[in-house]
């Protein structure tokens, strides 16, 4: 069967719901002149000023009608998103999240670090949330300076569109550390899920993606994302993140989610065996995987039989664990029309639009937020 007589037959509502797609994974381009407007005087002069990638995108990064009319920023006309994602795209809300400017993560000036994120937030809802109370909104911090960012998250994290905290996948340590527990703290207190995005790895003061070293090409780079994810994930089970903060949850973007089963084999395996060294762990490492995490769905992975990929969420029991995302406005996006195949019920309903409605709290009828 082809790949467009599958996407025919998804179910796009059900009886619990008016909804049919939201799209976790949509990205709000920053424009430097534009939000840099709001750095304390301090950093005026030095506006935005970030470590960038060492790979090139061979396909420029985005797709080809992400820009407007006036040739602006691919992603940063709020009006052409909507049509591209909720007109076109048939997305009843998009989970808006930062994109390159999660770089900020790499950056060994701390507190710019700090000032850059809140100047964007600050940007982010004027530009952004304010356009349309559709878009929901993801709250970017930098992990450099937690309490600063536990901060942020108190002081902004009662606006009504902001129902996320974004921050880059990667940063000095591993995110299981306790120097970064303020964040999970505030995040927790706020009912806020912490979510996670490629592009700091490899970059300032943050490690590479591979445990090998540098990748040589974007290719090398993009296939391995999943690769620091494993790392960080088991950090934060093994360190007693989720044991610590029992209401507290996780998004991995963009990083795949084939991997997960193995991963959780091994890990329940090892503290079946060892378990003094995870004595903080009070049940198996797969219940505190399935409890607390999310994972995106794009790029949506292509096996040549698309029932291995069904079987692979079976056997992770991963139908309450998947986000479907776009990554709109990205060269490689994944959109309803095409690319996605069909998924058995209750898996493609969860996965398209139950699992974020109850992850982000949204309204059935596709209301807005205010």
């Amino acid at each position: 069967m082809s790949t467009d007589e599958l996407a025919s037959q998804r179910p796009r509502t059900d009886e619990a719901s008016d909804l049919s797609m939201i799209d976790c994974d949509v990205h709000p381009y920053h424009v430097p002149d534009e939000f840099t407007e709001y750095l304390p005087d301090q950093y005026q002069d030095r506006g935005f000023d970030i470590p960038h990638g060492n790979w090139s995108n061979p396909h420029d990064g985005f797709r080809g009608d992400a820009r407007n009319e006036l040739g602006e920023i691919p992603g940063s006309d709020p009006a052409l998103t909507r049509e591209h994602v909720m007109e076109e795209g048939d997305a009843d809300y998009p989970i808006l999240n930062a994109a390159g400017v999660l770089l900020l993560a790499a950056h060994p000036d701390f507190d710019y670090a700090h000032a850059l994120a809140r100047a964007y937030n600050e940007w982010f809802i004027e530009k952004w949330l304010d356009f349309d109370d559709r878009f929901v909104g993801s709250l970017a911090v930098a992990p450099q300076r937690p309490e600063k960012a536990a901060e942020m998250i108190r002081e902004f994290g009662e606006h009504p569109q902001i129902r996320q905290v974004i921050m880059g996948s990667a940063t000095e340590t591993p995110f299981g550390r306790q120097r970064y527990w303020p964040i999970y703290e505030a995040c927790e207190e706020m009912g806020l899920p912490m979510a996670v995005h490629p592009g700091s790895a490899g970059n300032g003061i943050c490690p590479p993606r591979s445990g090998s070293g540098m990748a040589s090409t974007f290719f090398e780079k993009h296939v391995g994302a999943a690769t620091h994810y494993v790392s960080n994930l088991v950090s934060l089970v093994s360190e007693g993140v989720f044991a610590e903060f029992p209401e507290f949850e996780w998004v991995w973007l963009e990083g795949g989610f084939t991997w997960i089963p193995s991963v959780m084999w091994r890990m329940d395996y090892n503290w079946e065996r060892n378990r003094e060294a995870v004595s903080n762990l009070e049940k198996r490492p797969s219940e505190y995987i399935r409890e607390h995490n999310y994972f995106g769905t794009q790029p949506i992975p292509e096996p040549d039989d698309w029932d291995d990929l069904i079987r692979t969420i079976e056997a992770m029991d991963g139908e309450d664990m998947l986000l479907f995302c776009t990554d709109y406005p990205h060269w490689d996006t994944d959109d309803m029309q095409s690319g996605v195949p069909s998924f058995p019920e209750p898996m493609g309903s969860k996965m398209f639009y139950r699992n974020a409605q109850k992850l982000y709290d949204l309204p059935g009828d596709g209301s807005g937020l205010r």
